[in-house]
């Protein structure tokens, strides 16, 4: 009977197990994770934290006990510590500090990620400084809110779960300052919708501090007092790092496997590795970019799903192919929600194309029925193909942002100009949206200001 071997149980993990069931129930799936959470919302974090999801054990996409029902194996608190392609074996370190070997007929990896550690701070290994990834992570935070009962906190990095993290924190009740290096939170989108969101931060009483270099933390007094510069200090009685993600890939680097720029497992659009009867999937690969065309290190849940879906299929004898990521997100802070997808103007300069980018503004529905908020977009197009290039788009979380990010993203994934979105059929009713869903209203604008430039549309 044929095996199949998966390290790692989060989003591509087992989302490659659960295709292997359904494809091919005659083989044998062992699923072998360092930890005891399989299949978790790690996204979910900080909304347990900030106490908006009450139960850590709703984070659970499935219990062990439906994945065992769906007949895969779990290897819990087995961390993998070889992988030898040529007997296709698996060495682990089990809960019981033994060593166990695991033969596999075709191999998945997905370790995911590990936070970055900046090696410009002192400190990070003191207790009460976290990160934030896994679920160990959350429950070691909660365990410190409850029983530490802090009144403050510091949130070291702007991006995504810096922020969520800030809301979390708020809501729970801490005072928090935010620390960032760079002149606005949330470089993924424009410095315009970034300086929006520091101010949404600021209205809820988030101290945000900018342009700031965190150098050292230490305990003073029982506190953990941060510094950085230029000259900032804060004392507070809880500091999270969170300055991005690193794959892990260092277990397969070991055992052959080809690692790409950006530090990366390297694989094809098959999801294979250079190494025969291995795969890889998630946060620990590089990962095709539709639009440019290359390989990009963009950890995404959304990703690691597909890819470890694709995997699966594939190591059962299946041909799918990863067909590329836009990078559309999205992120709520407080009443806000921004998101985007494709590129910014300095992503498609770099990329060769010609941007113009265009900003618009609309109610996220009709303004006579109560409770309308605005809409802000930024629409990005090549001068002088019309081909929609990027979107971005701030505004009240409960306005369909997501969904209107996403129409982007479609048009976007199938190739089609700005012009083309006014084509799409879409809904109507006035407490949702309008004739003219904003998104066609935002390309529309985007055609007529381009237009009024001929000199650059004919080249």
């Amino acid at each position: 009977m044929p095996n199949a071997l998966i390290i790692g149980g989060s989003d591509a993990g087992i989302s490659a197990a659960l295709r292997i069931r359904e494809l091919s129930p005659q083989t044998e799936v062992t699923v072998m994770l360092a930890d005891n959470y399989p299949n978790f919302s790690i996204c979910g974090l900080p909304f347990y934290l900030s106490g908006e999801v009450p139960d850590w054990r709703k984070l659970a996409h499935r219990t062990q006990d439906d994945l065992l029902q769906q007949g895969i194996r779990l290897l819990t608190n087995h961390r993998a510590t070889a992988i030898n392609p040529d007997l296709r074996q698996v060495t682990a370190i089990g809960s019981e500090k033994a060593e166990v070997v695991v033969p596999y007929d075709k191999l998945i990896i997905g370790t995911g990620a590990t936070s970055r550690i900046p090696k410009n701070i002192e400190g990070l290994n003191l207790p009460g400084v976290y990160f934030l990834r896994w679920m160990g992570d959350g429950l070691q935070i909660q365990q410190h809110l409850v029983k530490q009962n802090p009144r403050s906190a510091v949130v070291i990095g702007g991006g995504y779960i810096g922020l969520e993290m800030a809301d979390a924190l708020t809501l729970r009740g801490l005072d928090v300052t935010l620390v960032e290096h760079s002149p606005t939170v949330l470089k993924t989108v424009h410095p315009s919708f970034g300086k929006q969101v520091a101010e949404e931060l600021q209205r809820h009483g988030v101290r945000v501090e900018l342009g700031i270099v965190v150098e050292r933390i230490e305990t003073v007094n029982g506190q953990l007092r941060v510094t950085g510069s230029p000259n900032f200090e804060t004392v507070s009685d809880l500091v999270l790092t969170a300055v991005g993600a690193t794959p892990a890939a260092a277990l397969a680097q070991t055992a052959g496997l080809a690692l790409g720029d950006f530090g990366a497992i390297r694989v094809n659009r098959r999801m294979e590795t250079n190494v025969p009867h291995v795969y890889a999937a998630g946060d620990c690969v590089e990962t095709w970019h539709r639009l440019l065309q290359k390989p990009m290190y963009m950890p995404l849940g959304t990703t690691a799903h597909k890819q470890g879906r694709i995997a699966g299929e594939n190591a059962v004898g299946g041909n799918r192919h990863f067909e590329g990521t836009l990078g559309t997100q999205v992120v709520k802070v407080f009443d806000l929600a921004i998101a985007r997808t494709g590129l910014r103007d300095d992503e498609a300069n770099a990329a060769g194309y010609h941007p113009i980018t265009v900003d618009f503004e609309a109610w996220d529905h009709k303004v006579y029925y109560p409770n309308a908020h605005p809409l802000k977009f930024r629409v990005t197009g090549d001068a002088y193909t019309g081909q929609l290039l990027g979107a971005q788009v701030l505004g009240y979380y409960q306005g369909e942002v997501a969904k209107r990010v996403d129409i982007f993203a479609t048009a976007l994934h199938h190739g089609m100009t700005v012009e083309q979105v006014s084509d799409f059929d879409l809904s109507y009713t006035p407490p949702l949206s309008s004739p003219w869903d904003p998104v066609q209203m935002a390309a529309q604008a985007w055609v007529r200001q381009t237009q009024r430039k001929p000199a650059m549309a004919q080249g």
